[in-house]
This record gives C-alpha cells, sequence and structure tokens, in this order.
C-alpha cells in the first residue's frame, strides 16, 4: 500500500509517518513526485490495517497498491523518473543513445571509438571490462585494466560509463570507475547481485533475462528499488524463443507495455535483440516509434576485428546513419534525440 501525504504536510507529519510504517513491520520508501509525497510500504500487509496509517496527521489517504511490484509502479509514481546520464538523461522527452564496443579490447581502440560516438550525438559510453561467455574459453575482458580505460575516456569525451558487473564481490569495484552499473540478462534474477546493486549510489541499467516474462523483469527491478536504489533502467534486450533467424526474438510491444505499467526509463538494445548489424537500425527504429527512452548501440571501429560480438557491431559510418534515422522517428512521435 501508499500513504498518500497530504500537499501541505510538514517534514515532521512525514517523518512521524515514516516511523509509524517501521513501527507496523514494513519498510517505507519515501518517493517525491511533482504533485505529491507518497510513502510506499513494502513487506507482507496481509495482517496490516490500513486505517491504522490513515487517521495520520498529514496523511491524504491509503490506497492498496495491486502489482506486485510496489514501488516500480506507476500506482506509487504517476510521472515518469528521469535519470541524469552524462551528456543527457534518460526518461525524459529527449530520448538518450548509450554506444560504444561490446568489450573494451583496448585503450586505443576505446578512446577512439568514445570520441566517434559522441559525435555522432551519443550520451553515455558503454564497454563491457568484464564479460560473461558462454564459452569459458573465449576472451573475458580486462577486468580492472578495462575499467581504468573506460574512467579515460569518460575525462576525454564528458560521455558517462556504462559497464557490466558480474558478482557481487566486484560490485565496489565497478561502483568505483563506472557511472551506470550494469547487470546482464543472465544475471537478472541473481538477487544477491540486484540487492548489492540497490545498495550502490549509482543509476543501474537492467537487461531483461533471456526466458524472463513481464512481471519477472519487473520484480527484479523491485530488489533493487527495495534497497534504496531509485534510479533504475529497464533495457529489452530480445528473448530466446524457437526462432534461429535472429540471435533473439525481439518483442517490440513491451516497450508500451512497460512505460504504462512503471515510471522507470525504459530503453532497448537492437544489438543483442538481433545479433545482425544489418538489421540493428531498423529495431532501433521501431523501438523509438513505440516509445522506448533510449538505445544501447554496440560501435566498434572495426566490427571485423572485433574480439566479441562484431557480426552485430556498427561501425562509425553506421552509427551515424542509426542516429540521424532515428531522430527523424523521435520527431515524428513527438520527442527529440
Amino acid at each position: 500500500m501508499i500513504v498518500v501525504m497530504k500537499t501541505n504536510a510538514t517534514r515532521e507529519q512525514i517523518d512521524h509517518m515514516l516511523r509509524r510504517v517501521r513501527e507496523m513491520g514494513l519498510t517505507p520508501h519515501m518517493i517525491e513526485g511533482t504533485e505529491r509525497k507518497v510513502i510506499a510500504c513494502v513487506g507482507d500487509e496481509r495482517f496490516k490495517a490500513p486505517e491504522q496509517l490513515a487517521v495520520g496527521a498529514g496523511v491524504d489517504k491509503v490506497i492498496p497498491i495491486l502489482a506486485r511490484y510496489k514501488i516500480a509502479s506507476r500506482e506509487v509514481k504517476p510521472e515518469p523518473t528521469i535519470i541524469p546520464l552524462g551528456l543527457g538523461s534518460l526518461g525524459g522527452p529527449r530520448i538518450g543513445i548509450i554506444a560504444g564496443p561490446c568489450t573494451v579490447e583496448s585503450r586505443s581502440m576505446l578512446l577512439e571509438a568514445a570520441h566517434a560516438v559522441k559525435e555522432a550525438g551519443a550520451i553515455a559510453l558503454r564497454g563491457g571490462a568484464f564479460k560473461p561467455r558462454t564459452d569459458p574459453y573465449s576472451f573475458q575482458g580486462l577486468g580492472e585494466e578495462g575499467l581504468k580505460y573506460l574512467a579515460e575516456a569518460r575525462e576525454a569525451t564528458g560521455l558517462a560509463v556504462v559497464t557490466e558487473v558480474m558478482a557481487v564481490e566486484q560490485v565496489p569495484l565497478v561502483a568505483e570507475y563506472a557511472d551506470v552499473l550494469q547487470i546482464g540478462a543472465r544475471n537478472m534474477q541473481n538477487y544477491n547481485l540486484l540487492a548489492a546493486v540497490g545498495k550502490v549510489d549509482k543509476p543501474v541499467l537492467l537487461k531483461r533475462g533471456l526466458s524472463a516474462d513481464f512481471d519477472e523483469f519487473l520484480l527484479a527491478a523491485e530488489y533493487i528499488l527495495s534497497q534504496g536504489n531509485s534510479r533504475v533502467i529497464l533495457c529489452e534486450r530480445g528473448i530466446r524463443t524457437f526462432e534461429q533467424f535472429t540471435r533473439f526474438t525481439f518483442p517490440v510491444a513491451v516497450l508500451p507495455a512497460l512505460k504504462q505499467a512503471t515510471h522507470l526509463p525504459v530503453i532497448a538494445d537492437p544489438s543483442h535483440a538481433t545479433g545482425r548489424s544489418d538489421l540493428v537500425e531498423a529495431v532501433a527504429r521501431a523501438a523509438i516509434a513505440a516509445g522506448a527512452d533510449g538505445l544501447i548501440v554496440e560501435v566498434h571501429p572495426d566490427p571485423e576485428k572485433a574480439l566479441v560480438d562484431g557480426a552485430e557491431s556498427l561501425n562509425f559510418d553506421g552509427f551515424k546513419k542509426l542516429v540521424a534515422s532515428c531522430r527523424k522517428v523521435a520527431e515524428a512521435v513527438g520527442r527529440t534525440l
């Protein structure tokens, strides 16, 4: 349930209600919207009487939340959450693009890519320092050395750094260098890891699991939110189906559905969704048309020589073309890029 405070509620009244929620054995989460302040009460509500909170000073009303994902729901926060990021933001009227190589391969390659994607219009730089690979003998990333290259690229360009964290013990190290902690598809239901990044004061980019359904995706976000981290970015990257023509199946309908259900920013990954560079631009346009707040795209100076995911990576000219194409679609749906 949520406790909706009156517009003129005092700080003392709000603090009192936060204490009352804790006394009932629930965890309060203060959410300040543009029009109202609400307290989301998270926990086992089965034997809690809402009337105990409704009579509190400064309380307007108490509303039960029907969605299982309490803090992520638009029932708690009707207006969108906007997350400042690098040279722009995600969640507002302007669409943001995160771009860069799948993996940090070398200092020179990363800096070249960072300058190129910034010039084309990206707001943030992606690049994996730690890479989860199905094949244990394939390239696993440069580790902390890669993180240092990412930080150097940020200093040189102003782009925010987005990189994946794969384990709980990696969280402090990655948070030291990165601006956004990415949870990959394989770790979407690694609940210990979700709880760990939920305690970090950095935005988290959460990718949908390979076989996760709609509710499972939002409940994974709820794990992060429930730990106090309100800056979660949802990323649709395609799901595994019987189709073998593309690497995954990209369910474009999930984008407007997510925008209806949650206030969190929603972005799309057309690179992983298709696994084919010749399809990335078209899927990116479809995502923008369907309401995505942004994109995360793989861009490499020379995709033929990429150590990871070269087949789905765009070169610099391809990325410029994608940005120009998506800008037209954004304008057509009343947004900017």
